[in-house]
């Protein structure tokens, strides 16, 4: 039984005299874990997190709660149970005489069918129940395991729902969802479903309704996902809000390149720049809420209250920050130094640019011999690399390869790689490679473009290589050349066969440049 008929008649009748709506959070085991007095109106659920859970997908606990007035179930219960993932959520109808009425019972859908997710129970007097509550139990979770959650290693891992909630057109908003997907898929994230709301007003506090909310938590239980990534950047109230309600880990756009830059960062300055960005993203976002923060360490020669761990946690990256641009600084002395000698010995210098995933890494392997990390993933390499490339004519240049480019780079990101990009001001040619096979190539050239114009780089001389030809068919190269062909060269970077044209006039503008630049 969800309730025992005695326990159910003492609840009817406490909230009665006390005119108020009591609550009781019962554990599977049959233990109660919390009672709840409310208002005449509701009762508040008290935070969850020391409860330990059931192991399965639900949270191990039902709720049953009086009502006063004769009301049903209401949206804020079926919230509740949605949101702290109760077995089952129980209402208890109080009578004139203070007696029960009769109970009322819901319970997550697994199926999600019509569009619902959760169904109602046949109301019962507490007296008459049949039905064994832990059997029903056991039927949900056993239909929750049975969704498409994977398999055990899979679930090892972390297991995302990509949600995108935008103003923008449908085609755009789908494209930007298809490159979150991607990140995620640099990340070793496994995507179990993406969601995407077009709304005409931007929810201040969850993004979005909190009625599309409850969708993606029953989706997220019934795919057992285990984290949600926001293709929009979140501000820390959001993030908390989201996270209060959901239960589940909550991370942005930002937070998720900032992590594949983490692991994909091999020198020293990348995992500088790296973890200065990452401090400058979580300095706003320290958190107020924990009551350890009341806590004094003033004294002796601190007058005063002290510095609260919030103070102290903020000066600590701050001094941090401080000392990652002093090192820094130090690095880009260095950098200077080695350019500087590469200048002494007129040596050209060759800028691989682009978005990412372009195939810069793959072209700079072909052209140089060379064997660096180059994947089919957004951001497979971070740092520069350089490598020297002969042409025909005995004409040493260098090659240098850069990070990718991406739209709505994070701001912090693109401060702190500011100084890596500075390489590109020493490039006598920019070499814009292009995935010509990507359906939105044009608007990621205009982002190039305009990052470039950010970078003051707009006006060095440039070639454009339109890569990854072999992924066309016949028509399509056609139609690719009847468009760009007098723009740049349809090239393969896994052939080195399609790249003479390129390297002909390559070699031509270096000796422009070279010939400019002569007295």
């Amino acid at each position: 039984m969800i309730v025992g008929a005695e326990m159910a008649r003492t609840l009817c009748q406490l909230s009665f005299e006390l005119n108020r709506q009591l609550g009781l959070l019962i554990h599977r085991s049959g233990k109660i874990e919390s009672v709840i007095v409310g208002s005449h109106a509701q009762i508040v659920i008290p935070p969850l997190g020391g409860v330990r859970a059931s192991g399965g997908r639900l949270r191990g606990l039902r709720l049953v709660h009086t009502h006063l007035a004769g009301e049903d179930i209401s949206d804020e219960d079926l919230m509740d149970l949605v949101f702290l993932r109760l077995d089952l959520l129980s209402v208890l109808k109080v009578a004139a005489d203070g007696l029960p009425e009769r109970m009322y019972s819901a319970h997550l859908l697994p199926g999600g069918e019509s569009g619902k997710n959760w169904a109602f129970l046949a109301p019962v007097h507490p007296a008459g129940q049949t039905q064994s509550a832990e059997e029903l139990i056991a039927a949900i979770e056993g239909e929750l395991s049975g969704s498409r959650g994977g398999s055990e290693v899979d679930r090892q891992g972390d297991r995302a729902i990509l949600v995108s909630v935008t103003t923008e057109v449908r085609q755009r908003a789908e494209a930007e969802l298809a490159e979150l997907a991607e990140l995620a898929r640099s990340a070793d994230v496994r995507v179990l479903d993406t969601v995407l709301q077009r709304r005409s007003q931007i929810n201040p506090r969850f993004i979005l309704g909190k009625g599309k909310l409850a969708d993606i938590m029953v989706r997220a239980l019934q795919l057992d996902a285990n984290l949600l990534v926001f293709n929009q950047e979140l501000n820390p109230s959001q993030i908390r809000s989201i996270t209060d309600f959901t239960d589940m880990r909550v991370i942005d756009r930002t937070q998720l390149i900032l992590d594949i830059f983490a692991s994909r960062a091999m020198s020293r300055e990348g995992k500088l720049q790296v973890e200065m960005a990452q401090l400058k993203y979580m300095l706003p976002r320290l958190s107020s809420r924990d009551d350890a923060l009341s806590r004094l360490t003033g004294g002796i020669g601190a007058r005063g209250p002290g510095e609260t761990k919030l103070e102290i946690d903020r000066r600590r990256i701050n001094d941090r920050l401080a000392r990652l641009a002093k090192e820094l600084q130090q690095v880009g002395l260095e950098r200077y130094r080695r350019r500087s000698r590469r200048r002494r010995k007129d040596l050209p210098v060759l800028s691989l640019v682009g978005y990412t995933n372009a195939g810069k890494s793959t072209l700079l392997n072909t052209l140089t011999n060379s064997s660096i990390i180059a994947e089919d993933k957004l951001f497979a390499t971070l740092d520069p690399t350089s490598r020297r490339l002969r042409f025909p004519t005995e004409l040493e240049v260098i090659l240098t390869d850069t990070v990718g480019f991406i739209d709505k780079l994070p701001a912090e990101l693109l401060k702190a790689f500011m100084a890596t990009l500075e390489e590109l001001q020493e490039a006598d040619l920019l070499i814009h490679v292009v995935d010509v096979a990507d359906p939105g190539r044009d608007e990621k050239m205009a982002v190039v473009e305009r990052l470039l114009v950010e970078l003051d780089l707009a006006e060095l001389p440039r070639l454009t290589l339109f890569n990854k030809a072999d992924l066309l068919d016949v028509e399509e190269r056609q139609r690719v050349l009847e468009r760009y062909g007098r723009e740049g060269f349809l090239v393969s970077a896994v052939d080195a066969e399609s790249l003479r044209g390129f390297l002909h006039h390559a070699e031509q503008a270096v000796g422009r440049v070279l010939d400019g630049s002569r007295p």
